[in-house]
């Protein structure tokens, strides 16, 4: 989808999914204080930094050393449902409107990964990260990494409006669906350690 068609149906979005990101916002506030946002900086198009915004998901807990406890001990409840259902992802509509992200494409994963990708692997970066992708779509966080950057790379070299729509329908029923939320023995994913 082209630049202007995005941003205006990412207009139309955020002014339909007010209410839900107020009660969403309400909910952390009551069940895990303050931020109810997460923010992080993710690597986007050409590999330029911008600050991603999500609500946040898990507890600020640390070990003795100031070290942040494994995902498992601290995702909540509250959190593990809307990281089921995508509600956590809503904020990054804003992502969208600013320019950051697309609706479709590949998800912006964490700046550490950056040395560790292949050439092959690079070519994520050709286009803006999405909110959704053809991954997503395609097994999310049931992929192996190898999977999961070749469906990205194959986005990239197929994209067109069609397409981005088609990912957007498959997502609606992937949420639906509650499906590939977390990786098989992970609460999340199992961290990126680097490709050939």
């Amino acid at each position: 989808m082209n630049r202007f068609t995005t941003v205006i149906i990412a207009c139309v979005l955020l002014i339909v999914f007010l209410p839900a990101m107020a009660l969403v916002a309400g909910a952390i506030l009551v069940r895990m204080g303050r931020p109810v946002l997460f923010a992080q900086d993710r690597p986007g198009k050409d590999g330029q930094l911008f600050r991603l915004i999500k609500f946040r998901t898990m507890r600020n807990q640390v070990d003795a050393d100031g070290t942040p406890l494994a995902d498992a001990a601290r995702l909540t409840r509250l959190g593990t449902f809307l990281r089921r259902t995508s509600l956590d992802e809503l904020p990054e509509i804003w992502n969208v409107v600013r320019g950051d992200m697309n609706l479709v494409g590949p998800r912006p994963l964490l700046v550490e990964y950056l040395p560790l990708y292949s050439d092959r692997q690079k070519r994520r970066h050709e286009v803006r990260p999405g909110i959704t992708g053809w991954a997503q779509v395609n097994g999310r966080n049931n992929l192996s990494w190898d999977e999961r950057f070749e469906l990205d790379v194959w986005y990239v070299d197929n994209r067109s409006t069609w397409l981005d729509l088609k990912i957007l329908a498959m997502t609606v029923a992937t949420v639906i669906g509650a499906k590939d939320v977390n990786q098989t023995g992970h609460a999340t994913a199992e961290k990126f350690k680097g490709g050939d």
